[in-house]
């Protein structure tokens, strides 16, 4: 008798147009579905929806959530809703996996005094800790008001949210190479499993080193 691998569906929220590694290392294994989620049509993803309401996504009909730099697109004031829907979607057994902008390692730039100093080049040009905090500013000068950031987090807030949102295990890391965050939050309690590419973000999704939050 051959034994089948089950597949595993990671809800990709804040997908943007589909690209070759978009998708975090561990979604791209065998054994997991991508579904992808997002507020514009044009990205062409599988459900139309803000974060802050994913009422067209069943409750509990997912192992996990992917958010990559999405959060910080929100008000403060929207957070609760967006993390509260993270949790509502997933299964008893299931986690998710989110990055987004250190702003502590960004203040720490800014608080040396080199708050424009270019930090590393991206597709869109030099970034500095004042884009990280507050949004590319080509990006905005070119009219692209969705990628302002309205919001920011530390590790501190970050893991707080997440429990607040009821995931019973969460653990937050810094990644300075990125100037990142990566949170993995369990909805069950006392899971501590380690999962590929969290441990060391650079080069396990798309904003690892040197493209950071706009690469």
């Amino acid at each position: 008798m051959t034994e089948t691998t089950a597949t595993r569906t990671v809800l990709h929220v804040g997908c943007g147009v589909q690209k070759p590694g978009r998708l975090h290392a561990m979604f791209r294994a065998p054994g997991w579905q991508e579904l992808r989620l997002d507020l514009n049509p044009a990205a062409r993803p599988d459900f139309v929806a803000s974060i802050t309401d994913m009422g067209i996504v069943d409750t509990a009909s997912m192992d996990a959530v992917y958010s990559s730099h999405n959060l910080e697109h929100l008000f403060p004031h929207e957070i609760p809703a967006a993390l509260a829907e993270f949790r509502r979607v997933l299964r008893d057994d299931g986690l998710a996996l989110v990055t987004l902008p250190d702003v502590q390692t960004a203040a720490e730039i800014i608080a040396a005094g080199q708050a424009t100093k270019a930090l590393y080049t991206s597709p869109v040009g030099p970034v500095t800790a004042l884009d990280i905090l507050y949004g590319h500013h080509r990006l905005l000068a070119g009219g692209n008001m969705f990628m302002l950031h309205k919001c920011g987090f530390t590790d501190v807030l970050l893991h707080r949210a997440l429990r607040a949102a009821g995931f019973g295990s969460v653990r937050v890391r810094r990644d300075r190479a990125t100037y990142s965050l990566w949170a993995l939050a369990h909805v069950q309690p006392g899971r501590n499993q380690e999962i590929p590419g969290f441990a060391v973000a650079p080069g396990s999704g798309p904003d690892s080193a040197p493209g950071g939050p706009f690469g």
